[in-house]
């Protein structure tokens, strides 16, 4: 056995949903995780303090006793979205960032913004105070292949943005793409990335080949396997601009089983399991704390957990369940497609 003690990780990017689903897959995460940034796309989206306040109460009354889990709460950055409601909420502590959706980009972000322009007095603001955008980086305009729509928000999008705003933090969450990590690597300050764990195992073949597999497909949709291995290369390289947002995005089987499904990877059970993997594949276990644990809190300016895990590599393969039963329908759990050896034992 071999035994990885790495300071206790966060999580930049999840999505708990609500209701009944976030009570069933809520453990999931406190279980191993102190902190993680919660996406506002719900429905109907958190937009206002009022509206973040509410959701983490919710949140902290769904997690399981004696776990110690703090929710980082986001808003849904709208067109008409209130500067000063927007400044308050960072001033009160209670909002980490902002999430910019394109409209229509992924699950729930038809409240997204069609007009950046429209959204820049809100933008400006946060650029004086500090508080970060995360956005989610693709174009939604038809004429744009789906597997370019990222690397076409950089061009259109982001950079006019960030020349216009340099002051602006902005996270480029789930990059998937050379191009992403070639933009962030290129940038003097103010650019960090999120990388999920899917992008560094899966490419558009595991969703295509063999049939449809719903269960692979999400947004952005996994690339080439040049792009995942540019994602492996950020997240292991110990560069502090890259770090953990899972994008863990859970969706009950009969909406992700149809004829339309729904994008989204459930990975927050196995998550650590499966970094271990791609970390010592890639001859990086020394740089898995960076990635999980040390990075993200020191681009959100919040201090790295005192609290340790321990990851161990076990003999036989650790087994999790192929489904996670919520009282909203079962979920069906991230395959790597290959066995796993790693699993926290200590927490």
């Amino acid at each position: 056995m071999q035994d990885l003690v790495i300071r206790r990780p966060d999580d930049w990017h999840l999505h708990l949903r609500d209701g009944g689903m976030l009570r069933g897959v809520i453990a999931d995460t406190s279980r191993h995780f102190a902190r993680a940034i919660v996406m506002p796309n719900l429905v109907p989206p958190v937009v206002t303090i009022a509206d973040a306040a509410a959701y983490r109460e919710r949140i902290l009354a769904a997690v399981p006793a004696g776990d110690r889990f703090e929710p980082l709460m986001t808003l849904y950055l709208t067109e008409g979205t209130d500067p000063d409601d927007v400044e308050a909420g960072f001033r009160s502590g209670l909002v980490k960032a902002v999430k910019l959706y394109p409209a229509g980009a992924t699950t729930n972000s038809s409240s997204g913004v069609r007009d950046i322009a429209k959204a820049m007095p809100v933008l400006e603001r946060m650029a004086e105070i500090g508080l970060p955008l995360c956005v989610h980086g693709e174009v939604t305009t038809p004429d744009v292949d789906i597997f370019d729509r990222e690397a076409v928000f950089i061009e259109t999008v982001l950079d006019p943005l960030r020349r216009r705003l340099p002051d602006l933090r902005i996270t480029m969450e789930h990059v998937t793409t050379k191009d992403g990590v070639d933009y962030i690597k290129e940038q003097a300050a103010n650019l960090a990335g999120s990388i999920t764990t899917h992008h560094l195992i899966i490419n558009r073949n595991a969703i295509l080949v063999g049939g449809i597999k719903p269960h692979y497909y999400c947004l952005p949709v996994a690339k080439r396997e040049s792009h995942r291995l540019a994602l492996r290369a950020a997240a292991t390289s110990g560069d502090v601009r890259f770090f953990l947002g899972t994008d863990s995005a859970p969706h009950v089987d009969p909406l992700k089983e149809c004829a339309c499904g729904c994008a989204g990877i459930y990975t927050s059970i196995n998550t650590l399991s499966c970094l271990a993997h791609v970390f010592e594949e890639e001859g990086a276990l020394d740089r898995l704390e960076a990635f999980a644990s040390l990075n993200g809190p020191a681009w959100y300016g919040l201090p790295v957990n005192a609290e340790t895990i321990t990851l161990r590599k076990h003999a036989e393969p650790v087994r999790y369940p192929a489904k996670v039963e919520t009282e909203a329908g079962p979920v069906t759990v991230f395959d790597p497609m290959f066995p796993l050896y790693w699993a926290v034992v200590q927490s």
